[in-house]
């Protein structure tokens, strides 16, 4: 139990800290104004240095590729529009458990609006039990926990494109259904605008240490599954709530360094996060641009420069800011989506519009997660479950450990 009185002594200093920190909080997003109205000027030059300098950088940095003075109101979304989400959820293996497996559960989420039609509000699970699920990864160094939440984020990506078509080929043959000669005209003539979401960044840095042979594992069915969402053209987007990135703030630092080329290597070896270009640390993008930015407005497009993306190929991932009312929003897109004036105005009205309808937080990915969590109730009945289906194939001996047993029940 958590002893509230010896906490409690400890709530005064923790104040007096977090008065402190505010307060230098406050210095540093005036120094970051200042150097981004200074860095506007020669913008141009900054991208250039960066460029030539790039593998000498011991700090990731995004380029933007517009304006730094950009500041653009996000359109309202049509009323005949559909959204898609999915996320997933695990139940991790143990060995204290009657059988050593995992499990991955995908929400799937497809609102419809303004068309008559019913919503998909459902899971898919799949439990993973072969040898070669459990102990692959083993090879490589990776620990099976880790392995699990890898094949997650396929399983993701992968369900997501499966809807996308699915709805896709339900939209085309769903006019004659539609109750308003106005709908059913639009309907017919085309497809109502789709979006696909996902919670989270769509730049997953977590592959950047794995060795190839495990990477390609991984990216490579993630990167098919977008591949479908192009070719259905349905623009994809990475909804990063509260984002602890500093990407966009980086690229000042090309602007702040004291030498005549940025090249960290050379200059501050070892010493990325203590270097003098390093002068507004630890500001997180999202406070800058929340001084910057009103209500319905985004900040410029930047494209991130994290290595991982050199394996994307077509599917660089962009970013803006954007302000949804309750919050400073990071919003991805793959380059696809980017490039295409049309396809990310319908990417960011209907994200706009999903925060709005969600109090704050984009409805279709909230529901996603409802629908993907794994409760503690959830848990025991899965394996309750598995442990009948072992009975019936005749096997003996079933039973979790006793250190598992004694856990679930005390007796003090």
């Amino acid at each position: 139990m958590l002893d509230l009185i010896k906490l409690a002594r400890q709530m005064q200093d923790i104040s007096q800290h977090l008065s402190h920190e505010a307060a230098a909080t406050r210095q540093r997003l005036e120094l970051a104004q200042q150097l981004l109205e200074q860095a506007r000027s020669h913008q141009a030059e900054l991208v250039k240095m960066q460029e030539t300098w790039s593998d000498r950088l011991g700090f990731t940095a995004a380029e933007p590729v517009e304006p730094l003075d950009t500041r653009i109101d996000l359109t309202a979304a049509p009323d005949i529009h559909t959204v898609l989400a999915t996320d997933g959820s695990q139940i991790a293996p143990s060995h204290h458990e009657i059988a050593y497996c995992y499990l991955i559960n995908v929400g799937r989420v497809v609102l419809h609006y303004a068309q008559n039609r019913h919503p998909l509000l459902d899971s898919l699970p799949e439990v993973f039990y072969r040898p070669e699920d459990l102990y692959i990864s083993r090879q490589w160094g990776i620990r099976t926990e880790e392995w699990m939440g890898y094949r997650r984020t396929v399983s993701e990506a992968t369900v997501l494109a499966e809807l996308a078509i699915g709805t896709e080929i339900q939209s085309r043959g769903s006019a004659s259904k539609s109750t308003s000669s106005l709908q059913l005209s639009v309907l017919s003539s085309q497809p109502p605008p789709t979006l696909a979401m996902v919670d989270g960044s769509l730049i997953h840095w977590f592959l950047e240490p794995l060795p190839a042979a495990a990477r390609d594992r991984i990216l490579p069915p993630i990167l098919h599954a977008w591949d479908q969402l192009k070719a259905a053209n349905v623009p994809l987007v990475g909804y990063l709530s509260a984002s602890r990135s500093g990407e966009a703030l980086n690229f000042l630092r090309l602007h702040t360094c004291p030498y005549d080329t940025p090249d960290c290597a050379t200059h501050c070896p070892g010493q990325t996060e203590q270097a003098p270009c390093q002068v507004f640390a630890p500001l997180r993008d999202t406070a800058l641009w929340s001084l910057l930015l009103s209500p319905g407005q985004r900040s410029p497009l930047w494209r991130s420069s994290a290595k991982i993306l050199n394996l994307y190929g077509d599917h660089a991932i962009y970013f803006c800011y954007a302000h949804v009312g309750s919050e400073i929003a990071r919003i991805e897109v793959p380059a696809w989506v980017a490039e295409d004036a049309e396809l990310l105005n319908i990417a960011l009205s209907l994200t706009l519009t999903q925060v709005q309808k969600g109090y704050g937080y984009p409805v279709a990915l909230a529901e996603a997660h409802n629908q993907a969590v794994v409760r503690g109730g959830d848990r025991a009945r899965f394996f309750a479950l598995l442990e009948q289906q072992m009975i019936r194939a005749g096997l003996r001996g079933i039973g979790t450990s006793y250190k598992e047993a004694r856990k679930r029940g005390s007796i003090a």
